[in-house]
């Protein structure tokens, strides 16, 4: 098991259960004991877990993972999923991009083309690159720490005040019951106000996501066009979604 994979692994393990020793996560990932020290290390730098003698307790229990500990985190397969999306879009169309390091992605494969492109994110912005061809908007707003992401009443109004033909929104959490739901209310008020402005919604996930509900719901299923995942997704969650008139679009690796 890779180490970003393991890491990734314990990182579920600990959430899952709150706090767990290291003989324990030894054996779940089939790693040394000093290995999983060395891995424990790394994670308390990053702020995702707490470490004790013999084990370590989650920092992340019904929070969002630190952006810094996602960035790096499975970065093939977030490409993978957004060059699938990007290749949804035409030229000359106009598309919201919202936070979360998978809609990165999706900001660098559009980058370059001609299109219009309003980012929800300055990391977004980071990345792209205003031409003759692309034109590059922002909301304004309060900028979340960390995330990075336009939030408050300012970015919502100036949202609100356009038509986007393409959404493409990150996920915290979906279900055919609860729909698109998102750890942060203010991300969540951004996204409502996304989804309203937009001719069609895009969401582009990890499979992991789900069958997983976050604190704040945003919309439900119905208000998604379709969903961009991984091909190993829950099967009776794409079926669930499909069922709610959602379209899940499965992306091999």
């Amino acid at each position: 098991m890779a180490s970003a994979e393991r890491q990734r692994h314990i990182v579920e393990l600990v959430a899952a259960a709150g706090e767990v020793g290291i003989a324990a996560l030894a054996d779940a990932t089939g790693a040394s004991e000093m290995t999983i020290r060395r891995d424990l290390d790394v994670l308390a730098e990053r702020g995702v877990v707490e470490r004790y003698r013999g084990g370590a307790r989650s920092l992340l229990r019904g929070v969002e993972m630190p952006y810094g500990a996602r960035s790096a985190d499975r970065l093939d397969v977030k490409r993978r999923l957004a060059r699938e999306v990007a290749a949804l879009v035409a030229d000359g169309e106009s598309v919201l991009v919202d936070g979360g390091t998978t809609c990165l992605e999706v900001a660098k494969v559009l980058n370059g083309r001609r299109l219009t492109v309003l980012a929800l994110t300055v990391h977004a912005l980071g990345v792209l690159v205003p031409t003759p061809t692309l034109t590059v908007l922002a909301p304004g707003g309060a900028v979340r720490p960390g995330e990075l992401s336009f939030i408050g009443s300012m970015a919502c109004d100036a949202i609100g005040r356009l038509r986007v033909d393409t959404a493409v929104l990150g996920c915290c959490g979906i279900t055919a019951a609860d729909g698109l739901t998102a750890y942060d209310l203010d991300e969540a008020a951004v996204k409502q106000a996304a989804i309203a402005s937009a001719r069609r919604v895009v969401v582009v996930t990890e499979s992991a996501k789900l069958g997983r509900t976050a604190l704040a719901r945003v919309c439900p299923p119905s208000a998604i066009d379709l969903v961009v995942t991984e091909a190993d997704a829950p099967p009776a969650e794409v079926a669930a979604l499909s069922e709610a008139g959602t379209l899940v679009r499965l992306v091999d690796g």
